[in-house]
């Protein structure tokens, strides 16, 4: 497993980081594809890549989740590679963010590293196939995986009339998703974050909630927030979801904030909007999960995500009160071997506590 780790930072991500992160990401995406094709080749690489004990299993909100590490939404948007990547060992993976229509996203370059800081900013834009390409690819999928959705709306769709865009997405991935992710804290739809607020959040949860109750086996529905919100938001955020009776949180997306990064102001306004993920995000994604946890009394479900490397990361935010966590930054800058080396330390902890 050493010799993935060295082979990957040695000689993959320098070749990698060549290209324009969005380039470099098609391209492995492609090379994957052709590479999974080959008889045989899923089994060797889960035999290289994934680690498995019982004392890593998490039961929560009715699944059972082999490991409690999950690939964040954003890196198959589509549902591409669900499953090859389950290859690699995650615990779960999450497709999306998923609209109703297919939409190209924002303009390119919308894409950047921070290779001294571990970091990314994006400013995507929710670029996707839309939900019936994705529902076509899922059907087709045969994954021993759990798989989540994260959905949102399109970019044209008018707050007044988000909600219709959530209905459509949920009814469409309902037969082939696991849980939901409502997604309105991403920063780089215009007006997204403003149902975030109490009343416009209370109301689309509300409508989700409606349709799930009326399915013969409802399936669990979390609210993916932003790591900018001050305590009196994340308080309401805390009522809401007791009021609404959704299943927890996933806390957090990408922030706006550029503190913590080597940048300079100049560098910083020639890339412009766009939110920061990786190293950066670590403290303040784990101080609202623990603001959450604290203030529920441990009451709400967490998973936990943002600045994620390696195995004190994960403790870190299992400790402050997370019972799942994700990774995306991390898994560009670690490799594919990254998985694997958390769960089996984190098997080893386990067992020295027990």
């Amino acid at each position: 497993m050493c010799q993935n780790t060295n082979l990957y930072r040695l000689i993959i991500r320098p070749f990698l980081f060549l290209m324009s992160p969005e380039r470099a990401h098609n391209f492995t995406f492609t090379l994957l594809r052709i590479f999974f094709a080959i008889p045989g080749i899923h089994y060797l690489v889960r035999s290289q890549f994934s680690y498995t004990s019982d004392s890593l299993q998490r039961r929560l909100f009715g699944l059972t989740f082999p490991n409690p590490i999950g690939l964040a939404a954003g890196f198959d948007k589509d549902a591409v590679l669900v499953k090859p990547l389950s290859a690699f060992g995650f615990g779960f993976i999450e497709i999306g963010t998923v609209t109703p229509r297919p939409q190209a996203g924002n303009p390119l370059p919308r894409l950047f590293r921070l290779p001294d800081d571990q970091a990314l900013i994006n400013r995507m834009g929710f670029n996707n196939q839309g939900v019936e390409e994705v529902v076509r690819r899922l059907k087709r999928t045969s994954a021993n995986c759990i798989i989540g959705g994260n959905i949102g709306k399109n970019k044209a769709t008018p707050n007044q009339e988000a909600f219709q865009d959530y209905l459509i997405c949920f009814e469409s991935l309902y037969p082939v998703v696991d849980y939901f992710v409502i997604n309105v804290s991403s920063p780089n739809t215009p007006g997204l974050r403003e149902l975030q607020e109490k009343e416009p959040l209370t109301t689309l949860i509300n409508k989700l909630q409606q349709a799930n109750r009326e399915k013969s086996v409802p399936k669990p529905i979390l609210l993916k927030i932003a790591p900018d919100l001050n305590n009196d938001q994340l308080d309401d955020i805390i009522e809401i979801v007791n009021d609404t009776g959704i299943s927890g949180i996933v806390a957090t997306n990408t922030t706006i904030d550029r503190g913590g990064i080597s940048l300079s102001s100049e560098q910083i306004t020639s890339i412009g909007m766009g939110g920061l993920s990786g190293k950066p995000l670590r403290q303040r994604s784990t101080e609202v999960i623990r603001y959450l946890h604290d203030r529920s009394e441990g009451a709400i479900p967490i998973i936990g995500v943002g600045g994620i490397n390696d195995i004190e990361d994960v403790l870190e935010k299992l400790d402050a009160g997370a019972s799942l966590v994700q990774i995306y930054t991390g898994f560009i800058y670690q490799g594919p071997s990254m998985v694997r080396k958390i769960n089996r330390s984190l098997a080893s902890q386990l067992s020295k506590s027990s």
